[in-house]
């Protein structure tokens, strides 16, 4: 929803499954170092024994490359597919229902443009520290945000992806929390989430904060303990540690952006800390305080030059490791625009590039998952890496 040459390779990764036990609930969650390879995880146990194989493949909100965002149909073919993790994003209603969008501003991933009746809705806000226009969930409650239909939210560069417009709702985290038990039964095993809350801070000034009612969803659906198959995620760490104290124990990863960006809970309190001082060993070892990983975009472990083109490697995936965190950073898709030049092929932006290249590229640098808009790639990619090395 984005490394080092030496030690850092894939017997050093955190392996979900493998054997150290994290506290009395039994939960199995390995860190950097432990005894079991890489990848032989592949079986995926219930809450006692929760499993994933390594590296993990996180369908990006979904199935996005291929299906709308954040939509039931989107999650259903990321999992289909075989997406071992399925993330939402979350954002309150009026009323104070959480429900899955990338961003409070539904212009561009619904149809409520052609809603003459909440013409009047549209208006300029400024979320962190951002102007924005369009349509925002808070100012709908729940029944009228589902009179709305999800669109595509990138139509230029994925036209086939239209043809589902107008198909599916906006669902309600409950909702998907429901879907999640329903296809768990069906499998026979849990349906892993990887949950992120957005824009804290600023929904917790219209007092309508995020983590009281996540924690609440998680409690009654048997996702909030140390073994449950649920990621809670974050850009905010503050929002990560008001989850922990309301009592939801699910590993929780803290994302990070570029290297010059401050969480905005950081700036609302002073905090004169950027990314690139989280991650430095020190800002590294604070963060396991209160996380079990870390998602950074991919340039932090492989910056970019000027001209768009794989640089060195930093020692993120090292220093990352050493203190005891998993990394699953954002975010792979296929088509050429999104990739580095380096694995870009032919001159048409929207057609795939060599997206397997990318991603052993990202693999060989020892990460434990990563996020795809194309899960299925990102698994054949995984396949070929741990079939090779």
């Amino acid at each position: 929803m984005t490394h080092d040459q030496q030690g850092s390779g894939p017997a050093r990764r955190a392996v979900l499954g493998a054997a150290a036990a994290l506290g009395a609930g039994g939960a199995v969650f390995a860190l950097p170092g432990a005894a079991e390879a890489a990848g032989t995880s592949a079986g995926r146990g219930g809450h006692g024994s929760s499993k994933l194989p390594v590296p993990t493949v996180i369908g990006h909100r979904g199935a996005s490359g291929y299906r709308p965002e954040h939509t039931i149909g989107s999650y259903q073919y990321a999992l289909d597919i075989g997406a071992d993790v399925i993330e939402q994003d979350v954002v309150p209603t009026k009323d104070g229902h959480l429900v899955c969008r990338h961003e409070p501003e539904i212009g561009g991933t619904t149809d409520v443009s052609q809603h003459p009746g909440f013409a009047s809705r549209r208006t300029t806000k400024t979320i962190d520290g951002t102007a924005t226009t369009g349509w925002f969930t808070e100012d709908f409650t729940l029944a009228e945000l589902k009179t709305l239909r999800a669109v595509e939210r990138l139509p230029a560069n994925r036209q086939r992806n239209t043809l589902y417009d107008g198909r599916w709702e906006i669902p309600t985290f409950e909702e998907v929390l429901q879907w999640a038990d329903e296809q768990g039964r069906k499998r026979g095993r849990p349906v892993w989430l990887h949950t992120e809350t957005k824009h804290p801070t600023y929904f917790r000034k219209l007092d309508l904060g995020l983590e009281e009612r996540l924690a609440r969803l998680l409690r009654r659906y048997g996702r909030d303990r140390r073994d449950s198959p649920q990621f809670l995620q974050s850009f905010e760490p503050s929002s990560l540690q008001r989850l922990g104290s309301l009592g939801a124990g699910a590993p929780k990863v803290f994302l990070l952006s570029g290297p010059t960006s401050r969480p905005y809970d950081f700036v609302e309190a002073g905090d004169p800390r950027t990314v690139a001082d989280l991650v430095t060993p020190a800002g590294l070892r604070w963060i396991a305080r209160f996380a079990r990983g870390i998602g950074p975009t991919l340039t932090l472990i492989i910056p970019l030059d000027a001209a768009g083109k794989l640089g060195t490697p930093t020692t993120l995936v090292r220093d990352a490791h050493a203190a005891g965190l998993i990394l699953h950073p954002y975010t792979m898709r296929n088509e050429n625009t999104f990739l580095p030049v380096d694995f870009r092929k032919g001159t048409d932006p929207n057609a795939y590039g060599d997206s397997f290249g990318a991603f052993r590229t990202y693999f060989e640098q020892g990460i434990d998952g990563i996020f795809s808009d194309n899960a299925d790639t990102a698994l054949l990619a995984r396949e070929d890496f741990l079939k090779n090395r």
